[in-house]
């Protein structure tokens, strides 16, 4: 992984066109979490599930066992053909070398510039899905205000202390939860809860991770560029 990657979605949606989805166990690696994970393991091998361990750089403790369980998968020959064992972890010199060598790798980079930032952002964005609301020409705008202010407030890191005080680990989760509540309120009867959707993307979804107050003014004023009732006039532009 690099900073401000999260393919947990990404896996999910395979999973779900897999037919996977209801057999995928998935569990965040930490201290304490080791018999959990051995025993998820274990019944993926049993049944045929899919088994993902998350973070793995936050369990240094827990590499050896990690490697010495990879080992026993490769000379078992009772594992179901079906069993898949999804590892996500940041660079760290203490990941077992045997298990990069004998997987599949995958580097997710986040994207180099602005634009990039905002095509990937739309990359796993169906028809389907831009049409999934009974206010789909408010929900496509609202949609697009969200991406561009994600990446707006990603590519701000760049530029350090000018950007943020401090350097924070936005990622694509913040997205996509912003995105599905924003959808789940636009259901709602009445008019657009423009002050709510403030609040909850604002003050919760991507300001739970600032801590610096002058931050916290700054996403908020950036915030009120693309959540507003403007975007939806013809000829609004965010700058």
């Amino acid at each position: 992984l690099s900073t401000g990657a999260d393919p947990t979605s990404m896996l999910l949606r395979f999973a779900e066109e897999r037919g996977k989805l209801d057999e995928l166990g998935v569990i965040s690696l930490g201290q304490g979490q080791g018999p959990k994970a051995i025993k998820m393991v274990d019944e993926g091998c049993k049944t045929g599930g899919w088994v993902l361990l998350q973070n793995c750089h936050l369990y240094k403790s827990f590499m050896p066992t990690l490697e010495r369980m990879c080992e026993n998968l490769e000379e078992s020959n009772l594992i179901h053909r079906d069993f898949r064992l999804y590892l996500t972890s940041m660079p760290a010199n203490y990941f077992p070398v045997p298990v990069l060598q004998n997987g599949i790798k995958l580097t997710i980079e986040p994207p180099r510039g602005f634009r990039a930032n905002i095509l990937r952002s739309f990359m796993t964005v169906t028809d389907e899905q831009l049409n999934d609301s009974s206010r789909p020409e408010v929900w496509k705008r609202v949609q697009f205000g969200l991406k561009f202010f994600h990446a707006v407030i990603q590519e701000r890191r760049k530029f350090g202390p000018l950007g943020w005080n401090i350097r924070y680990e936005f990622n694509d989760s913040d997205l996509e939860a912003s995105s599905t509540i924003t959808l789940n309120m636009l259901e709602l009867d009445g008019d657009v809860p423009w002050d709510t959707l403030l609040f909850v993307v604002g003050h919760i979804n991507y300001g739970g991770r600032v801590t610096d107050d002058n931050d916290r003014k700054c996403l908020l004023a950036i915030l009120e560029q693309y959540v507003t009732p403007h975007i939806l006039e013809e000829g609004y532009s965010f700058s």
